[in-house]
């Protein structure tokens, strides 16, 4: 028999106990070795049955214990201990605090998915976990930054493999209450709730949830209301979980819901409003029109002033680097909505524009999301060295005339939190070695300091953990109820473990491991020196290719030939996550590349003392060194996927054979030292970079700094520099197509030019209305190759504007000593200037001498 509603009864706590409450509802527990090991000590067996959350703990553990432990003056103790470690940590100063200069107020963060623990499944990747180690070293780092997402009553979904091999989906549904969630409510204790009005005469109604993570408020937005009908209570029924209009809601939600939740917030609070508004991916896109409608009628804005001022403090990040992974809709469904009323005098017309993708060869018909983030954002990044180059080349249309090179999309490459992702065990050999678990300035390889013997030790028991969670999940999932006998013999600890699991889309290629099964078989059935791959992943349940894939692995891994060797592990989540990366000795990546933005398994992993055996993608690109794992040759020069997957897979093979094998099994003393050197090496140069709090304080430091001067620049005085900046925009604009380069003259060099010599050049520019001040006339020089093109490291330099040519262009002039030996190339270029704009070609506005 099924209930029709459950929730959670929650105990009360005796007054000894009562800090306990505030321990469980301050995320902090999932990455605090301390209150996560204070709340298992209540009932361990108890504590990994509900799932590790000290929410449910508390309800499920039952007065009776809880009043025993009332009495145990040493538990109480710890719980003290606990909280007032907990109120240190909000409170006190952290590196924000003591950053000099300018800096944001405050920082609204959104995103459409959080990962921040398993037992709150609002997340389905990559993308989630990002944003959830975002906030943490947001929190630890004491950046005053707020997480605007919504509350998926359904999560994700919950992964099983059937008897076929086929991946099966389910919904459990969440207790917000059970989680350790509180309702965002008024100053009369009335729950606050967001309307947005929509066509048809329809309202969506939602409340705000708000999970504490850390120092940061995380506001999640969900419309299971009694205010809403069925349809709108539907709205946030799943992650990703429909289509069209059903997206739609959900982004509208995000973008114009998040930003009232966080007016609704910051009022309560006494926080101040937002002055940098940063997008993580395309989905949360309509945060910038609800602010420029707030301006337009709050504040008696134009539509183009703004903008301007939207824009100045907006921060984008893509994390897509394939147009199918955008989300786009159709023109005539925006417009819909744009025209309903939802954004109080806001064109709509010109709004539908910010989105639409006019360049040639782009499809009038549809509003793509990533379009509109990049006109509403002024600051917009990728998440990887290559990813943001293929960014550029990938957005590029939208500044014509600009090189590739410049397009004003820079990179920030992601990183992993640390405190979350490491080990406990590991966690404990640092703090005894170093006296804190942070991995950022630990040097692993002082062998005086780590032994090899302890080292190696805590490995294999991190890998032994592994096994066990894998026994236990395997046998659970038998469909019969009886536990086969091969399951106890399930991987070995001994034998060298490659790890790989993610998403499952095609470009990520879970089966590349099968191109040569005959070959793969013998790698892993070999009597002397053999290799166990665990492997786990979810494939999008509309996508039925990343399903099939998940099959062909799943039925190869029960081949009895191989069973044991290999193993799917089902419901891959950040639990099972927590065992995977610890456990393997080495982690496998291999997408087609420039298809992984970033890819930061492997960092959890490497941060755990696994080596990275990867395709050259994403943050392996930028940061292999050839000490810290093995770089999968890519077969640039296939000439079709058939003979490129053949060629990797092959390479793969040889890596593992020739390579990765002999060094795992060469000991001395039962321990392989040239394999550990590898390991010590990784943690050590890795741990300085691969961190979200390297990450966010770059964020800070390069865009949200920088926005935030912006933004307050352009409000000073009644918002005078919007005003201005828009105006400058539109002239511009307008006078563009007229402005040309004259004439370019050059003098001072000899015919055989050398270093030392001095280089005259002058320009007649013709204006056509626009002063001298309103643009830059530069010289672009540099080494040059065999087609004349300047490299990509040229330099610029300014040309000074001087009296008027006979024909009325504007003379700009300049001398420049030459520095650059070899191949000599220049040209001249004209752009628009002002102090406001972050690139020299932001408005994509370039005219170059002909």
């Amino acid at each position: 028999m099924k209930a029709i509603r459950t929730f959670t009864v929650r105990p009360v706590l005796a007054e000894s106990l009562a800090p306990l409450d505030r321990l469980a509802s301050n995320w902090r527990w999932s990455w605090s070795r301390a209150t996560h090991a204070l709340f298992a000590s209540m009932d361990p067996a108890l504590w990994d049955e509900i799932g590790a959350n000290p929410a449910r703990m508390l309800g499920a553990l039952g007065q009776d214990r809880l009043d025993e432990l009332a009495l145990d003056e040493e538990f109480v103790a710890r719980v003290r201990e606990e909280d007032e470690r907990l109120t240190a940590y909000l409170e006190g100063d952290r590196w924000f605090q003591q950053l000099e200069g300018g800096k944001p107020v405050h920082i609204a963060y959104f995103s459409p998915e959080f990962g921040v623990d398993g037992s709150l499944p609002q997340y389905s990747g990559g993308l989630g976990i990002l944003a959830g180690d975002h906030l943490k070293s947001a929190s630890d780092l004491g950046v005053p930054l707020t997480g605007v997402g919504l509350f998926y009553r359904a999560g994700y979904f919950r992964q099983s493999i059937g008897d076929d091999g086929w991946q099966r989906e389910s919904y459990p549904l969440l207790d917000p209450y059970g989680l350790g969630l509180a309702l965002l409510r008024d100053r009369e204790g009335a729950p606050v709730e967001i309307a947005l009005d929509l066509p048809g005469d329809r309202c969506l109604h939602a409340r705000v949830w708000v999970a504490d993570i850390g120092r940061i408020p995380l506001l999640l937005l969900d419309s299971e209301t009694p205010s809403n009908t069925d349809e709108m209570r539907r709205v946030t029924d799943r992650l990703y979980g429909g289509g069209g209009e059903h997206r739609l809601l959900q982004e509208l939600l995000l973008g114009v819901g998040g930003v009232r939740a966080v007016r609704a917030w910051s009022e309560l609070t006494g926080r101040p409003t937002p002055d940098v508004y940063h997008t993580n991916e395309g989905h949360a896109g309509f945060q910038g029109l609800e602010r420029m409608s707030e301006l337009i009628t709050s504040d008696g804005l134009s539509f183009d002033e703004a903008l301007a001022q939207v824009r100045a403090g907006t921060v984008f990040t893509t994390h897509t680097p394939v147009p199918a992974g955008i989300d786009r809709f159709p023109r005539d469904l925006i417009a819909d909505f744009l025209s309903s009323g939802l954004f109080q005098g806001l064109d709509a017309g010109r709004a539908i524009s910010l989105g639409l993708e006019t360049w040639d060869g782009g499809d009038q018909g549809v509003f793509n999301m990533a379009v509109l983030g990049l006109h509403l954002g002024q600051h917009a990044n990728g998440v990887s060295v290559l990813h943001g180059e293929v960014s550029r080349g990938m957005f590029g249309m939208l500044w014509p005339g600009v090189d590739s090179d410049e397009v004003p999309i820079t990179s920030i490459t992601n990183g992993v939190h640390a405190p979350t992702w490491v080990h406990p065990a590991l966690k404990a050999v640092s703090e005894r070695a170093w006296g804190d678990a942070h991995t950022d300035t630990h040097d692993w390889t002082d062998r005086s300091v780590v032994s090899d013997a302890e080292l190696w030790g805590v490995r294999q028991q991190m890998k032994g953990e592994l096994v066990a969670e894998a026994r236990r999940r395997v046998a659970a999932s038998v469909s019969n109820g009886h536990t086969p006998s091969w399951v106890e013999d399930l991987l070995d600890p001994e034998v060298l473990t490659i790890g790989f699991a993610r998403r499952v889309p095609t470009y990520k290629r879970l089966t590349l491991m099968l191109r040569d099964p005959e070959r793969l078989t013998r790698l892993l059935t070999d009597p002397e020196r053999p290799v166990q791959i665990v492997i786990g992943g979810k494939s999008h349940p509309a996508d039925d290719s990343g399903k099939i894939l998940i099959q062909q692995l799943v039925r190869f891994s029960r081949d009895p030939k191989v069973r044991g060797r290999i193993v799917f592990l089902p419901d891959y989540d950040i639990t099972l996550a927590k065992d995977l990366y610890p456990g393997c000795d080495v982690w496998l990546n291999n997408p087609l590349r420039p298809l992984e933005a970033c890819g930061t398994s492997g960092m959890k992993a490497a941060l755990n003392g696994a080596l990275n055996l990867s395709i050259l993608d994403g943050w392996w690109d930028e940061w292999y060194d050839g000490e810290n794992g093995w770089a999968i040759p890519t077969a640039d020069t296939a000439s079709n996927d058939e003979e490129r997957d053949d060629a990797e897979a092959a390479a793969l093979y040889d890596l593992i054979e020739h390579q990765l094998v002999p060094r795992f099994y060469d000991r001395e003393g039962g321990i392989p030292l040239r394999w550990l050197a590898m390991v010590r090496h990784t943690m050590t140069e890795l741990g300085k970079k691969a961190t979200s709090d390297r990450m966010v304080r770059d964020y800070v430091e390069r865009l949200y700094v920088p926005a935030a001067a912006h933004d307050v620049a352009l409000q000073a005085n009644e918002f005078l520099e919007a005003r201005e900046v828009a105006a400058f925009v539109g002239r511009v604009r307008e006078a563009w197509n007229r402005v040309s380069i004259a004439s370019v003259d050059s003098s001072g060099i000899p015919q055989q030019a050398q270093a030392g010599d001095t280089l005259e050049v002058r320009a007649d520019v013709r204006l056509d209305g626009l002063s001298p001040d309103d643009v830059a006339v530069e010289l672009l020089y540099g080494t040059t190759n065999e087609d004349d093109a300047l490299s990509r490291d040229h330099s610029v330099y300014r040309l000074s504007p001087g009296a008027s040519a006979a024909d009325g262009a504007t003379v700009f002039s300049g001398k420049l000593p030459l520095s650059v030996t070899g191949t000599f190339g220049y040209t001249v270029r004209v752009r628009p200037a002002h102090a406001q704009l972050v690139s020299p070609v932001e408005l994509g506005l370039v005219t170059y001498a002909s």
